[in-house]
């Protein structure tokens, strides 16, 4: 059964590895839900971060193809009970002088902050984990969503120990 693992890639800050590397998901019939990519603590180093559904023995394929990419220094696939994991989720509202204060009674409840309000609409801006974010979409879906955008999935593994760059530096 398929199922969604995160995978952290360190590679050279090169032009064309994010491509490169989502044309490999592609020619192998993979579904990426989610790729971001960052600059790191490493001068010159850029982590990627990947979620794809699939099965386990695909992934341990997909992680021994992604290390013989050149620019590539390492990959590691993040166990989920390991992981801290966010993305960024901006939502526009219809909220007029009635309802406004309702809208943004169900932001503060999930954490969320206001960051424009308009004669029409309220702007949302919210973190966390993909769960938390599509409920707190339903709690506003009555009032209307006017527009949303929604980051990538950034993430890092719990505990003390870094992704270092051993070959980068």
């Amino acid at each position: 059964m398929a199922e969604l693992h995160t995978l952290s890639v360190l590679t050279l800050d090169e032009p064309g590895i994010l491509v490169r590397i989502a044309g490999m998901f592609t020619r192998r019939g993979f579904s990426i839900q989610s790729i971001t990519s960052g600059t790191t603590e490493v001068d010159g180093v850029n982590r990627i971060t990947l979620v794809v559904e699939t099965e386990d023995l695909p992934i341990e394929q997909i992680t021994k193809q992604l290390n013989k990419l050149v620019p590539v220094l390492k990959v590691v696939r993040q166990p989920d009970d390991q992981l801290v994991s966010r993305a960024l989720l901006l939502v526009k509202v219809t909220a007029d002088n009635v309802n406004r204060p309702q809208v943004v009674d169900a932001a503060k409840l999930f954490r969320a902050r206001v960051v424009d309000v308009s004669q029409e609409s309220v702007v949302i801006e919210a973190t966390g984990e993909r769960s938390k974010l599509r409920a707190l979409l339903d709690v506003l879906e009555p009032f209307g969503i006017r527009e949303l955008v929604q980051s990538g999935t950034v993430a890092v593994a719990r505990g003390p120990k870094p992704m270092l760059a051993s070959r980068a530096l």
